[in-house]
């Protein structure tokens, strides 16, 4: 059994949700204000905090949640970070000013950032061998999934409803899934050994006399209570453990830079997502200055939707069938993203609507099929004991370096040059700079580090 696969359910972005102020034309015509935006009258800025408030949590949290597993188990992790995403959703639903929103949206990328750690590594481990990328696809597919459900459910919750309703059926969406990370039995990651657990159980035993603690057991061995009478914990005891833990974490830093595996696909990852971002926020502007869409924002989305699910899907396959091994997955890394920087800059340089359709849609369709196989070359080029911080690092390193600032600058150039088109195809030929850092990885020596640590783990507590 594998932890639940949810998908990036957002109905925050939905105009449904977020809204806008109250607007009236020169014939003194008004549109109410609604959402978010209009209850608590936020301007453009304000409202942009509100999306960076989630990064900030998320990108703050996943370290910590891969630092974690080092010492509590993984999928209780997993547990916590549902339950913080679930109370931080009834927050947002609940909040009466401005401050209060952002915290709560704040700690709902805290508790996403739970998955982005652990979530693959687990899955990484009970998928068959021959599908592993597929299921990695699967999960990663879950991510246009879930922004598409999100902009349903949120556009007809909070148009006829209220947008604070959208977020309360969220939560109670969520909330199975959080009870489910704390009533199963703990699974363990590969790297994470059970009898390294009981191990640090039964010091929590030995000792819990000597400080005023009462356990008991389950047929299994593992304390299922613990009464406390008296305990004292000193400063000192508190700084040992905390500065153990930064040592341990800068060790763990320092052996996951030095893999040059590692750092050259998360290289090409944040050159990839530099784009991606950017087509996600300036797209439909672009397209609807290039083009004169009228409907920029469903073409660009259904795009980004059909492409997104069908690209990722076959990218887990195509590695799965030509056998998943980190020197074939570059090969795909590089040919997809070769193949749709053509696509995506020819697409760019039609004159005409009816061209640029079928051919964006095909580079999306390429560039997409790398989800996978990126992910796939994290996992399996470092330890199993690594696999959480190098999913956190890569989450951490693609979106500093990638999508936050892709936006502004790509806003830069455009004051700059004033032409849409050239603006585009400016940033569409860095995907060719990220095809060319994955095929350098071709020629670098790699292993497959999925076998190691079998013996020696690190410890780890299941409850």
């Amino acid at each position: 059994m594998h932890p639940p696969i949810l998908p990036a359910f957002l109905p925050f972005a939905s105009n449904g949700v977020n809204g806008s102020i109250k607007t009236c034309n020169e014939k003194g015509i008004c549109i109410p204000a609604r959402g978010i935006q209009g209850h608590f009258n936020l301007n453009n800025f304000q409202d942009g905090v509100l999306s960076s408030a989630f990064m900030v949590g998320l990108l703050v949290a996943s370290p910590i949640f891969a630092s974690l597993a080092k010492s509590f188990n993984p999928f209780r992790l997993i547990g916590v970070g549902s339950t913080v995403w679930t109370l931080a959703a009834l927050g947002c639903g609940s909040s009466f000013s401005f401050w209060f929103i952002v915290i709560c949206r704040m700690f709902v990328g805290v508790g996403e950032a739970s998955f982005i750690s652990l979530a693959a590594p687990f899955i990484d481990d009970n998928a068959p061998q021959e599908q592993k990328t597929a299921w990695l696809a699967m999960f990663y597919m879950c991510i246009p999934t879930g922004v598409a459900l999100g902009y349903v459910y949120g556009g007809y919750v909070g148009n006829h409803f209220s947008w604070r309703y959208a977020f309360w059926g969220e939560a109670i969406l969520m909330a199975p899934f959080a009870v489910f990370g704390f009533v199963m039995k703990p699974l363990q990651l590969k790297g994470f050994t059970a009898g390294t657990s009981q191990k640090s159980l039964r010091s929590v035993e030995s000792i819990a006399p000597s400080v005023g603690l009462e356990t008991s057991k389950t047929a299994d061995n593992f304390p299922v209570g613990i009464e406390i009478e008296h305990v004292q914990i000193s400063s000192d005891d508190c700084k040992s453990a905390i500065w153990k833990s930064f040592t341990r974490f800068a060790k763990d830093m320092k052996v996951l830079l030095k893999e040059k595996v590692f750092v050259v696909n998360v290289l090409g990852y944040v050159a990839y997502n530099f784009v991606i971002g950017a087509y996600s926020y300036w797209g439909p502007k672009a397209g609807y200055n290039i083009y004169k869409m009228k409907s920029a924002d469903m073409v660009f989305g259904a795009i980004t939707i059909i492409c997104g699910i069908l690209g990722t899907l076959s990218g887990g396959l195509v590695l799965d069938r030509v056998t998943a091994t980190i020197p074939n997955a570059f090969k795909l890394l590089s040919g997809a993203t070769f193949l749709g920087s053509i696509f995506c800059f020819t697409a760019f340089t039609m004159k005409s609507l009816h061209g640029f359709i079928p051919l964006f849609s095909l580079g999306e369709l390429f560039v997409f099929a790398t989800q996978a196989p990126v992910n796939y070359v994290c996992l399996h080029c470092v330890k199993p004991s690594l696999r959480p911080l190098s999913m956190a690092i890569s989450t951490v390193s693609i979106h500093i370096f990638g999508d936050v600032p892709s936006s502004p600058l790509v806003g830069v150039l455009q004051d700059h040059i004033d032409n849409w088109r050239k603006t585009a195809l400016i940033l569409t030929s860095i995907l060719f700079l990220a095809a060319a850092i994955w095929f350098i990885g071709m020629f670098i020596n790699s292993v497959d580090r999925f076998d190691e640590e079998e013996t020696g783990s690190e410890p780890v507590t299941s409850d």
